[in-house]
């Protein structure tokens, strides 16, 4: 899966030692469905949560979801070389999740495994017939790995994602959890920030563990455009209901979707015509506005708009 097709508007955990959800979650649609065999499996059920994944992943895809991950257990459990020995041996399998990444370190091991167990998808030289490589996304949920997110960053080329887990970092810090999440705002801030700046693509916020009724759904909508306006582009889901609201905030708004089409093809028409500066309703549009533009373009055609509909409404528009 390449960086550009990447979409995790919502992730959701689905416990592997359950065979009932596992089998339920292919009739799910949904951009990343995290298969688990971490928290939710208790120490005795783990060998035949890893069993019951194989087998998942063995089958053929289902069309409702765009990636397939599996959370291991952390690096430094004892469970990390088990997980990955066995689930790497499924063909359906896009990305990992690596629980408590507190330092590069952990991202080093499971780079060195999927090197050593799938060479062919992790060549350092890839030909384009190279099968893709299987991504890394990491769980930040301690004081020390907030500390060297930079670091953490860089640690492996496989990379894809940063995921905030809040409730491990507030065990951390002795914090209580508060609806307005303010104790959270530098942990927040700094993962977004620092993902922006090592160009990952993905960025995951806090779980909302309300799910339950209009109220809940509710507080899990207020929450997610909270975390979209720090610049997360997704959001941990733990009950299949939350999927269609996060999954509604994360992508781009119909407003934002006529503006940016609009942009788009008043700058055709002003590129044609060599001018480099314009306005569109009296505010001027340079390079990066454009630049804004056609990425919310190129999510929303992700996303599901007919983006083609909205330029036939506005092929007149002229740059002002």
């Amino acid at each position: 899966m390449s960086a550009s097709s990447i979409l995790r508007r919502a992730l959701l955990y689905v416990p592997s030692s359950s065979q009932k959800m596992l089998t339920k979650s292919r009739g799910l649609n949904v951009d990343c469905v995290a298969y688990d065999l971490e928290d939710s499996v208790t120490p005795g059920k783990k060998s035949e949560a890893r069993s019951n994944l194989r087998s998942l992943l063995e089958q053929p895809r289902v069309e409702g979801i765009r990636e397939q991950a599996v959370r291991i257990n952390s690096v430094d459990s004892g469970y990390a070389l088990d997980d990955l020995t066995e689930v790497l041996k499924a063909p359906h399998i896009d990305s990992i999740v690596i629980p408590k990444v507190n330092s590069p370190s952990d991202l080093h091991f499971v780079t060195d495994i999927l090197r050593h167990i799938l060479p062919d998808r992790h060549s350092s030289s890839p030909s384009p017939d190279t099968p893709p490589s299987i991504s890394l996304i990491a769980l930040i949920e301690s004081a020390r790995s907030i500390t060297d997110l930079p670091s953490i960053c860089r640690a492996s080329p496989y990379l894809s994602g940063l995921i905030f887990a809040a409730e491990d970092f507030a065990l951390d810090l002795s914090l209580t959890r508060t609806p307005s999440l303010r104790e959270f705002l530098f942990a927040r801030s700094s993962i977004a920030t620092c993902a922006r700046a090592f160009s990952l693509p993905s960025t995951i916020d806090l779980v909302c563990t309300s799910y339950k009724g209009d109220k809940g759904l509710a507080t899990l909508e207020e929450e997610a455009r909270d975390g979209k306006r720090l610049g997360f582009n997704g959001k941990q889901c733990i009950h299949p209901t939350q999927v269609d609201v996060c999954e509604r905030v994360f992508a781009p708004e119909q407003e934002e979707v006529d503006w940016a089409v609009r942009v788009v093809i008043a700058d055709e028409k002003a590129d044609r015509a060599g001018r480099g500066a314009w306005t569109l309703d009296g505010k001027m549009i340079d390079v990066p506005v454009v630049g804004k533009a056609k990425a919310i373009v190129t999510k929303a055609e992700r996303c599901g708009f007919e983006t083609e509909a909205v330029r036939e409404r506005w092929k007149d528009q002229e740059p002002e």
